[in-house]
């Protein structure tokens, strides 16, 4: 059961990674070959803390790949769909339907019976 508790980890620093990735988004300036854009991309802390929970979640999945049968590692990240729900309804106020949470409740039983296994 060691695996489990480092795979939610490295699900919550992806999701985390992702979060700051949507929230840097929309802080930047439209795309373009200027000077506004790149300043909008350098200043810009969200995406500097994307690129941080990202690479974080990287080294750990490295770390688990290395230790563990990517048979059982690897179907452990869609934990990070049920993190993403909950993100997506705290951060960003969105309403999910329940035929959405009965996908992640079918997911979550899936990740239950690898890990279990």
């Amino acid at each position: 059961m060691h695996l489990l508790p480092l795979a939610f980890t490295q699900c919550l620093l992806l999701a985390s990674g992702q979060v700051f990735l949507k929230l840097a988004l929309g802080r930047m300036a439209p795309f373009g070959w200027n000077w506004e854009f790149f300043g909008s991309v350098l200043t810009n802390w969200q995406l500097a803390l994307s690129g941080l929970f990202c690479g974080a979640g990287t080294a750990l999945w490295f770390y688990i790949i290395k230790h563990f049968p990517f048979s059982m590692a690897y179907p452990l990240v869609s934990m990070s769909y049920a993190l993403g729900m909950i993100a997506a309804i705290v951060v960003f106020h969105e309403e999910v339907s329940a035929t959405r949470w009965l996908g992640v409740v079918l997911i979550m039983a899936g990740c239950y019976l690898i890990a279990k296994n």
